[in-house]
């Protein structure tokens, strides 16, 4: 089988070597949505990208970004704990075609179109106000009984 590999430096390894490309995985909704909270919100630090998108952050997610180039730590909050703050790099306004943070969107520009719902995606749920529980069809006792459950 020794005899089938390219010895380094040949013309086949040349080539196989100059042949390789780099997949890239497209980013991840969560990436995508941490990416904007630290554009939009630097410094940040991991809890604060926590309570925007209402979920934890897994590590990788932060460590895909670094990785690209697009976020970097820059300090810590004076804050129990001292987190780590993170910002994005001069690679990510290359990346995406920005002279500065300046050029971000604002989020007029970015409802007008489209890209952002007007309105939230769930509509918080509908109390009953009408206070009439005289005539509630003889499910009373019903609901009664759940409430106290």
């Amino acid at each position: 089988m020794l005899g089938l590999m390219p010895r380094p430096g040949s013309t086949v390894s040349r080539w196989a070597d100059s042949n390789e490309t780099e997949v890239r995985r497209r980013l991840s909704r969560a990436a995508l949505e941490t990416l904007a909270i630290v554009a939009y919100h630097q410094p940040v630090t991991r809890a604060e990208i926590e309570a925007v998108r209402g979920v934890a952050v897994s590590r990788g997610t932060l460590d895909i970004l670094f990785d690209r180039g697009w976020i970097e730590p820059r300090g810590r909050r004076r804050a129990p704990g001292r987190p780590a703050t993170w910002v994005t790099t001069p690679g990510f306004l290359d990346h995406f075609g920005l002279a500065s943070l300046d050029d971000l969107p604002a989020l007029e520009e970015l409802r007008a179109s489209g890209l952002l719902a007007m309105e939230p995606l769930f509509a918080p749920p509908m109390e009953d106000d009408s206070g009439d529980d005289a005539d509630d069809g003889g499910g009373g006792a019903e609901r009664g009984a759940r409430e106290c459950d």
